[in-house]
């Protein structure tokens, strides 16, 4: 959640901001902030660096926006509700689930108890069906995993 909370900070929005005002906030910033505007090395490098930092935050607020999460939610709940889970972990204050049809999926501000519940259940998959989707907010983690890779 500390992520999110940043990130909003960063791009001065709220909870409430659509993907349309994200665009515009995160264009203005752009052009308040690019590289190339700049004249000296120093001034560069640090724009550079605040220009990553917005993109980033921009790309991740999408990513959990309310319109992003209806445009894929027939996708996401066909996932959670077929396919089996193959792994799971929880790093960073987020849980990371993955499917066996090759999605996976980070949810923010799941309580750590709740994943040593996850851990220890009979059926981790009922336990996340019951306790954690459409519980917690979650972005798609497919993008995450590819990068790293």
């Amino acid at each position: 959640m500390n992520k999110i909370v940043e990130y909003r900070k960063l791009l001065d929005v709220t909870k409430t901001a659509t993907l349309k005002e994200l665009k515009t906030i995160y264009r203005n910033s752009m052009k308040d902030c690019h590289p190339d505007t700049c004249t000296t090395d120093e001034e560069r490098h640090a724009a550079e660096e605040k220009s990553k930092a917005i993109i980033e935050a921009y790309h991740f607020l999408v990513s959990i926006a309310p319109e992003t999460s209806e445009k894929n939610k027939e996708e996401y709940t066909k996932t959670t509700s077929v396919s089996p889970i193959t792994e799971f972990y929880f790093e960073k204050q987020a849980l990371y689930i993955n499917f066996l049809d090759g999605s996976s999926y980070e949810y923010f501000g799941v309580p750590r108890n709740v994943y040593v519940k996850m851990v220890n259940a009979e059926s981790p998959a009922r336990f996340a069906r019951r306790h954690i989707y459409g519980t917690y907010l979650y972005r798609s983690a497919q993008k995450i995993v590819a990068n790293a890779e």
